[in-house]
């Protein structure tokens, strides 16, 4: 029997390049689509996957994307304009009569969250909730393991982990297993229609913890350093991030500070639709260590690495709030985090998933 074809949006993504690969190599038919072409685009053509140029704001290119396909992976990027590409998305979608969307969503996502980002996720979901005509699935992680990784350069060559994580906990899922959870979905859609999966690792991990594994793996001391939010935003500016994306992580940061991602976790939606164990944190660090230009010490790679410091050190913060006012991010009223919001302590607050 021929197998569906499945889109993937932001399939040089995160979850995307990983659920287009685990397709591919499941017989299912491809076809990623892209903001450009790079490595990983051509890796996936290797591999058989039809690559898509286009923009999911652009109503021909998402058309086009849509063209043939019976299933979707959809994923808004951390950029500007979330609830617009989904809107279009959704439209499109039913317009070409998909059989199921697994729309990507977050664990944060709430009405009033100060995150411009956030509160257009929530309601992104809502629209995909109510597509008729349409299976949905929805998959809501929270901070990924990936996330860590930022920080290789410090932790390799300085054995210090400077995050302002505060003393939040978290149960960090892999890329690799966030996207086991939307692929089974995917091919297996019956169980999970109408369902929200929220992928986590195996446990709660302190940011201690966190340090702690990066040094067994490297096998010398790593020291964890809350450091302040300004430090955080000097750091993405110097590491070449969006203003828009530094905006949205000062507020997840201080979600992480506050425990949002230790509520309900860990929980069993990677074992329950996967039929395997989600991968401990050690496991995830290994796979990045062997692949992380940043992993090995030597005396010029300890220089480059005090220079960045350097570097950050000097670089000015962005100003969020001028950001705010220029893109006209206007929030709703009370503005909230998410562990400060009623609604979302209501639904998230007890471990469902």
């Amino acid at each position: 029997m021929t197998k569906p074809k499945v889109l993937i949006t932001a399939a040089t993504g995160k979850t995307g390049f990983q659920a287009a690969l685990q397709l591919l190599e499941a017989g299912f038919p491809v076809r990623a689509f892209v903001r450009r072409t790079d490595q990983r685009s051509e890796a996936l053509r290797r591999q058989g996957a039809e690559i898509l140029i286009g923009s999911l704001e652009n109503i021909g290119e998402v058309r086009q994307a849509l063209e043939g396909i019976q299933r979707a992976y959809f994923c808004a990027p951390l950029l500007d304009g979330c609830l617009r590409k989904s809107a279009l998305f959704a439209l499109l979608a039913r317009e070409c009569n998909l059989e199921l969307v697994v729309a990507m969503s977050q664990w944060l996502a709430d009405p009033t969250h100060l995150s411009v980002h956030t509160r257009e996720t929530w309601f992104a979901d809502q629209v995909f909730s109510q597509l008729s005509g349409i299976d949905t699935v929805i998959v809501n992680p929270g901070w990924f393991a990936d996330n860590y990784m930022a920080a290789m350069e410090p932790i390799a060559q300085l054995g210090m982990m400077p995050m302002p994580l505060g003393e939040g906990l978290n149960a960090p899922p892999s890329n690799e297993d966030i996207a086991r959870v939307v692929v089974g979905a995917l091919t297996n859609p019956a169980p999970h229609v109408g369902k929200t999966y929220r992928p986590t690792g195996p446990e709660l991990l302190s940011p201690e913890d966190i340090a702690a594994t990066f040094a067994k793996v490297f096998g010398w001391p790593v020291q964890y350093r809350n450091v302040p939010l300004s430090m955080f935003s000097k750091v993405a500016k110097a590491l070449g991030y969006p203003d828009f994306v530094i905006a949205q992580l000062h507020w997840y940061f201080q979600e992480y500070q506050k425990n949002a991602f230790g509520q309900g976790a860990p929980t069993r939606a990677v074992l329950d639709v996967t039929g395997r164990p989600p991968e401990d944190f050690e496991t995830i660090v290994r796979r990045y260590v062997a692949t992380s230009p940043y992993a090995k010490r030597s005396i010029g790679s300890r220089l480059r690495a005090v220079m960045s410091l350097g570097r950050i050190l000097l670089t000015p913060s962005p100003d969020l709030e001028a950001l705010a006012r220029a893109r006209d991010f206007a929030s709703s009223r009370p503005a909230t985090l998410a562990v400060d919001s009623a609604l979302w302590r209501e639904t998230h607050w007890v471990n469902d998933y």
